[in-house]
């Protein structure tokens, strides 16, 4: 029984197409062959989404395309491909909109705020003052965006490290913010969404979304495991096996077909973002998961599931396999040894999940699993991931 999966990428970054180089302007003949005595140094103009941009916002335009792949979030297909994706958006509309009796005058603060969707959101929610912060060179398109719609004034855009900026207030009422990444963990803002509460959110103050898990269960996965593992013991007849170890270190994220999760779900990670601290974001977990029929475990696949608990009536989504597709998909861990299960099987299991020492945005997991039927143990298994 094959997932049916559809090959993606592994990051939000490599999302968005690579731009082609810019060609080099040739200098006017004139120009070239005036004296220099008489040449008058003119102010360079770039032109941005019609809009003709000098000094500081000109080489901010420019910097934009140079340097891609440490601006990724500057470019328009990623936030295209996070607009789109309706559960995502619909969940933070409906969580907001629908609560302006708790967004009414207040001042609300979008710790990554993108192109500005969540901030005209609580704008239109009612609320007094919103402050949205990002980094990233599309805070320039987002101020256009918030102009265009009416709200100039109402939301404030920053750009900077949330860490750096300075608020133009003391306190806020509510922190809003799309901080999930792959596995929740993966790429994801939450660190600093945690800075900012302990900076600026008020006594009682609310955060969307609030709380947050992680699931695990195993999976049958055989084709494209062979397709993607077992493919490196024979590349055109040449033995490339010294990559397949390292092909397993690779988690991969993808859109699992539901049929092909054999067991019950466990929970390894619920965090409430009232509470929780960088240091938790680290975490171990035991689990364990039934399975549900006579099949084969290929590898485990996990998700994340996530609450806006402080909405009058509760929102939730989903990222599992068994729910409608967001842009998060699903995340695998193939096993080394395929395993035969039966039903009612379990599989007892421990996972390890910490930041990488080197760079906190990616992920170093550990994962041991143990099959047991009855009092027997059947099959173990160790194996280190890296989400890079």
């Amino acid at each position: 029984m094959g997932s049916n999966k559809k090959r993606s990428s592994p990051t939000k970054a490599a999302a968005a197409a690579k731009p082609a180089a810019a060609p080099a302007s040739p200098a006017p003949a004139a120009a070239a062959a005036a004296p220099a005595a008489a040449a008058t140094e003119e102010p360079k103009v770039v032109e941005l989404d019609g809009r003709q941009l000098t000094g500081e916002d000109a080489k901010l335009a420019e910097m934009s395309a140079a340097d891609y792949y440490f601006d990724s979030y500057a470019h328009f297909g990623i936030h295209e491909e996070m607009l789109k994706d309706e559960v995502r958006t619909n969940s933070y509309r409906n969580a907001i909109v629908h609560n302006k009796h708790l967004f009414k005058d207040k001042v609300v603060l979008d710790v990554g705020c993108g192109t500005g969707i969540l901030s005209m959101f609580a704008a239109q929610a009612g609320a007094k003052l919103v402050i949205g912060v990002d980094m990233s060179n599309i805070i320039h398109s987002a101020r256009q965006i918030v102009k265009d719609n009416g709200f100039e004034g109402k939301i404030v855009l920053l750009q900077g490290k949330m860490e750096e900026v300075q608020l133009p207030v003391d306190h806020v009422d509510i922190i809003i913010s799309e901080w999930m990444g792959y596995f929740l963990l993966y790429e994801s803002m939450l660190d600093t969404v945690l800075y900012a509460r302990d900076r600026y959110l008020a006594p009682g103050g609310k955060i969307f979304p609030d709380r947050a898990t992680i699931h695990i269960a195993a999976l049958e996965d055989a084709e494209y495991k062979e397709d993607k593992i077992s493919y490196w013991d024979n590349v055109y007849g040449f033995n490339y096996s010294s990559i397949k170890a390292k092909a397993l270190r690779e988690p991969l994220v993808d859109t699992v077909n539901p049929r092909a999760v054999v067991s019950s779900p466990a929970t390894i990670l619920d965090i409430d973002l009232l509470t929780v601290t960088v240091a938790d974001l680290a975490f171990a977990s035991d689990f364990e998961v039934i399975i549900k029929r006579d099949d084969f475990v290929h590898g485990f696949v996990a998700w994340f599931d996530t609450w806006f608990n402080a909405a009058h009536k509760p929102v939730y989504f989903s990222t599992g396999a068994h729910a409608k597709y967001t842009h998060w998909k699903q995340t695998v861990f193939y096993t080394k040894e395929d395993i035969a299960v039966r039903e009612q099987d379990r599989i007892r299991g421990h996972i390890v999940c910490k930041p990488n020492a080197k760079n906190r945005r990616d992920l170093d997991i550990e994962l041991e699993w143990a099959q047991i039927r009855g009092d027997d143990t059947l099959a173990t298994e160790s194996q280190a991931y890296k989400m890079s």
